[in-house]
């Protein structure tokens, strides 16, 4: 009896490069889904997002405290506060030379 060899044929050859090829692709394709979907869970993770709206709900606040601040310190410098203090201060004043007149 004789022994058989088996010899690759082409036909074979191609299959297994053509295998190959498609076992490729395919690894690259679930790699692409599988970092599309880590990018996409980071994305939409509650902490990143509320952290950043937290921290651009803290510069809001910050802004509207610096400008209600510079306002205040605005209306005691304004000519007509100076006017209403300096008018306050005269009738003290006035009412306190006339009680210590009095007694």
């Amino acid at each position: 009896m004789k022994t058989s060899r088996t010899h690759k044929s082409k036909d074979q050859t191609i299959l297994i490069s053509v295998a190959e090829s498609i076992g490729s692709t395919l690894g690259a394709i679930a790699a692409k889904a599988d970092a599309a979907a880590g990018a996409a869970k980071e994305a939409l993770s509650g902490h990143s997002v509320a952290g950043s709206a937290k921290r651009e709900g803290q510069k809001v606040v910050r802004k509207a405290r610096r400008a209600a601040r510079s306002a205040k310190n605005s209306a005691k410098k304004s000519k007509v506060a100076r006017t209403a203090r300096r008018t306050i201060g005269r009738a003290k004043r006035a009412v306190s030379r006339r009680t210590t007149a009095k007694k």
